[in-house]
Order: C-alpha cells, then structure tokens, then sequence
C-alpha cells in the first residue's frame, strides 16, 4: 500500500483551520470524529471515495448498499465492495435483503472484513430493491423487523444500526413505530432520511417529522436529507435535535462540505475559500486511491471522471469541461484535461444554483 503525498502547505492550511472545528461524538458505542457523516450511496461511496472524505472532515462514512444475496452466493464483485482500506478510520458496510437467516449470514461475512459497525438499508426506494422485499419496503410489514434485527444480531459483535425513511407513503408513516422496535432489538442508532419512499428523491425533506422524532427516540438519532451546502447543513447542526447528521449528494458538488459545515462563521457567508487549484490536488488524491483500489483502467477511468464533473459544478465552463471529460478516452488524457480545468480557473469563484435539481433519481 502506498500512502498519497502530504497536500500543499496552502490547502493543508485551510484544512487545518476548519478541522479545529471538528468534535468527536460517540453513539452508542461507536466513536466517529465529528458530527457529519458521509451517508450510503449506491455505485458512489467505495473506497476511494470513503477514504477521501474522511480526508476532508467526514466524521465517518458507510459503504454503498451491498446485497446479502450475492455475499452469499460468493460473488466476487459484491465480496470486492465489502474490503476496507488501513487508511479508513469510521467506516461501516451497509446490507440489504430481506431474509432474516440471509441477512445475518451475510453479516458474519461482512463482519470479517473490519467494519467498525454493519447497517441495514431500510430506505432504498429502487423498484428491483424494494420488488424483492428489501430497502424501503422492509417498512411496509413492520412486524417482521424484530426477528430481522435479532437473527443478525444474535450473529455479529460489532454494532448494527438502520437507515429508515419517514414512512412508505404519507398515509403510513411508521418511522416511529420502526425506531421503538430497533431500541428493543439492540440496535445501535438510526439514521432517517425525511421522505417517504413513494416521494423517492422528489420535493423537500421533512425536517419538522424527523425534528419530532427526537422527542420519542431510545438510540441516537441521524438526520438526513437535502443538507446540500455548507450554510444549510451549519444552519441545521445548530438547531437539530439530531444526535448527528448524514450527508450525501452535498459531498459530490463540494468535497469540502463536511469541514466548511463545521465553522458557523464562515458558512454564513455562503462562499468558498477553495480554488482550483485546491480541487485539482483532491482529484490527484482521489486518482492515487482510485489507482490503488482498481487494477482496469476502464474502472478507474470510469470511477475518476464521474466525480471531477461533480466537483466541477458551479465554476466556470463546467458544462465545456463535462464535455471533454465524457469524450476523453484514456485515463492519462483525463488526467491531463483535468489539471488544465480546475489549474486554470485561478481565482474563478465557485457558485452552485442549490435550487435546481440535483440526482433526483437517487443518493440521500
């Protein structure tokens, strides 16, 4: 394993000066290093990805939803998705299924691994998910989540927590319900994203219903949902009941969102203090894991030009860049684009329309 270079002295220096904001909290028995977590988002947060937003202020992250079945099954690709990295500190792997005995034979697998705790996706809204009974539509049949929970725990040692919605739809919204059944199962804490799974990723998160949540809950509560910019989620953490709070799609436009967060002051100037030349050393370091994860060019290529599009977003000519990007067909010419993008942007502000659509189809 090779460990990336240091970050320049100018970035390493803003780093530190946000990271003096950062606390370390402990939920249950699980420790993570501040109170923003990076939430589980399919085909996005491997190890790469995990690893670089610990990087850069993520109290903690969990692994992308990987299904019990094919663990099970001995597939190769999903028991390549459960391997941790030394580097990650506060990493968890995420299962989904909706078999008791193949839940928690998944999770002895899982446990094997390293993770510091194992969750349950309870809130995936994908029709081939939810169509065989798992993520959201475990919500459905609540009476069926208790032997869930103690068949997997009756299995495991290390923590295991959930990842909920409000509800199915808004004529059944159980999070409640859900919530009273894990504290008497043993479960660690939840996490809820405030939508329905029939809302999928569309109109507002409900903040009010997961606010309201606090006053009945016996484990730690995570709150998640559209907590996409800096002065939204600073704004939060400072009147949430919320043990803690999840981000997911914010993490993919500003890879700085968990430390500029964390520092009141400055989120409420709403502007950025990170240039180009800031994101190109965070593409170099997301390159050297991503080379150091994937053997196929193809996979690394695929996996490093989906994410500096992201971080593109809200500076100038991204829309050009996107463009080059998507056409370029080696990773070296990637690479190359890329260094001329965001190093010639210079003092190029970043502005991002947090009104407009974003991923509506998935991811937190």
């Amino acid at each position: 394993m090779n460990y990336p270079r240091p970050f320049g002295p100018e970035l390493s220096l803003k780093l530190k000066s946000f990271r003096g904001h950062a606390k370390p909290i402990k939920l249950g028995q699980i420790d993570f290093d501040s109170k923003l977590i990076l939430a589980p988002m399919a085909g996005i947060c491997n190890i790469p990805f995990r690893i670089l937003m610990e990087d850069l202020g993520a109290g903690g992250t969990v692994s992308e939803l990987i299904s019990c079945h094919g663990i099970n099954y001995g597939n190769q690709r999903t028991l390549e998705m459960l391997k941790i990295h030394p580097l990650e500190r506060n990493v968890g792997i995420q299962l989904f299924g909706e078999d008791p005995e193949s839940m928690a034979k998944a999770s002895e697998v899982a446990e094997s691994y390293g993770p510091k705790f194992l969750d349950i996706n309870m809130g995936c809204p994908v029709t081939k998910v939810v169509t065989k009974g798992g993520g959201s539509a475990l919500m459905k049949d609540i009476k069926n989540l208790a032997p869930l929970f103690e068949k997997m725990r009756s299995r495991m040692k290390i923590p295991l927590s959930i990842k909920i919605r409000t509800g199915w739809d808004s004529s059944s919204l159980n999070a409640a319900e859900v919530m009273k059944i894990a504290a008497e199962s043993g479960i660690e804490w939840v996490a809820i994203h405030g939508r329905t799974r029939t809302q999928q990723y569309t109109g507002q998160a409900n903040w009010d219903f997961i606010e309201n949540l606090n006053e009945v809950k016996k484990t730690p509560l995570i709150g998640n949902g559209d907590l996409h910019h800096p002065y939204g989620v600073s704004e939060r953490l400072q009147k949430t009941q919320c043990d803690a709070l999840m981000i997911a799609r914010g993490a993919l436009r500003n890879p700085f969102i968990f430390l500029e967060s964390l520092d009141p002051h400055y989120a409420s100037q709403k502007r950025s203090v990170f240039n180009g030349s800031d994101y190109w050393e965070v593409v170099q370091r997301l390159h050297h894991y991503t080379t150091e994860t994937f053997s196929e060019e193809r996979t690394i290529l695929v996996q490093i030009r989906k994410l500096v599009v992201w971080f593109a977003a809200g500076f100038p000519h991204a829309a050009a860049f996107r463009s080059r990007i998507f056409t370029c067909q080696n990773l070296e010419e990637c690479m190359k684009i890329s260094e001329e993008y965001f190093l010639g942007l210079g003092s190029a502000q970043k502005f991002i329309n947090y009104d407009e659509v974003f991923m509506s189809s998935g991811h937190g």
